[in-house]
């Protein structure tokens, strides 16, 4: 078994989807990546374009911009990379004892770093509500002093009334 922060480290948001590269895989699973992507195109029709997609020659060179190397082993075209289900769809072409390990590690992986983003997205929310509550709480306080305000205003000067009711009889 592979820590999970060496397969963690291996996964890119591309596209705004988390995907892995083909050479990447190939490394994990034991097989060279010619070999890994004859597979896939040996089964081209398991792996739609939301499973796999080839990188753009941009795309590519900002992922070895990230890694701050000037070739990436001699590639000569960009790599394949592979959505969540493309590893899924993996699992089903690559047949090994470790292939099946690894796949199995990485759909886990998946699955914890999908809980670490809705959790984050919850944490976020609660925050939202308890600004909009720390805003409301601000216009009630402005209105409890604007109230206070007109109260001290009030006792400062107060206005003469007219009194009502019995009169004592003037002395004389």
């Amino acid at each position: 078994m592979l820590p999970d922060e060496v397969v963690m480290t291996k996964i890119f948001i591309i596209r705004e989807q988390k995907v892995m590269i083909d050479r990447d895989l190939a490394e994990l699973y034991g097989v060279l990546t010619g070999n890994l992507n004859k597979a896939v195109k040996r089964n081209i029709k398991r792996f739609p374009e939301d499973f796999m997609f080839q990188l753009t020659k941009e795309e590519f060179d900002n992922l070895k911009f990230q890694f701050g190397t000037s070739s990436w082993g001699g590639t000569r075209k960009p790599p394949y990379a592979f959505t969540e289900q493309g590893v899924a769809m993996l699992s089903g072409i690559l047949s090994s004892n470790r292939a099946i390990n690894v796949n199995i590690q990485i759909m886990r992986i998946f699955t914890k770093i999908r809980k670490v983003l809705v959790d984050n997205l919850n944490v976020k929310l609660e925050i939202e509500e308890i600004k909009k509550k720390l805003k409301n709480q601000d216009k009630n306080i402005e209105l409890v002093f604007t109230y206070l305000d007109e109260l001290l205003e009030k006792q400062e000067n107060p206005i003469p009334r007219k009194q009502i009711g019995y009169k004592l009889p003037k002395k004389k």
